[in-house]
């Protein structure tokens, strides 16, 4: 009786986890590759911004304040890269809503509506964000969009 017991057990498990999907992950080192990418880009214009990258949970995975970048960058680039992980979008769109009247972007949790937030994608699926400010936002989305371009995007 135990036996077969565990058998089912074991069998029923086997045909759970042939349903796991399996699924991209950013990780430090692709972090670390357009962070880099994104600062390059921000060098070449002369300007000092704050990269921030999250995984797909919004869960800062890389920082980087370049020098003589005012403090306040700091929360404010993280903040657009959770925006853009948690609603899957660029936070231009928000900011877009927002210029044509939709005053509700304010009252959702975590909506940063300034543009220098994009998803990072892998397979057709976001895996996690960029966010950069530092600077005026279309330069911020400017930065973030060269980091991109290390994955193809």
């Amino acid at each position: 009786m135990m036996q077969t017991g565990l058998l089912l057990l074991l069998t029923l498990g086997i045909g759970m986890a042939a349903e796991l999907t399996t699924k991209k992950a950013l990780n430090l080192a692709v972090a670390k590759e357009i962070a880099a990418a994104a600062e390059k880009e921000a060098r070449a214009n002369k300007w000092n911004v704050v990269i921030a990258i999250v995984d797909d949970g919004a869960n800062l995975i890389y920082l980087q304040r370049m020098d003589e970048t005012q403090i306040g960058s700091i929360d404010v680039a993280i903040a657009k890269a959770q925006s853009a992980i948690k609603f899957k979008r660029p936070t231009k769109a928000m900011e877009d809503a927002l210029k044509g009247g939709r005053q509700a972007i304010l009252r959702l949790p975590g909506a940063m509506p300034i543009e220098g937030g994009l998803p990072i994608q892998a397979d057709g699926r976001i895996i996690g964000a960029i966010g950069v400010s530092g600077v005026q936002s279309f330069e911020d989305a400017q930065i973030a969009t060269a980091g991109l371009k290390v994955l193809g995007q």
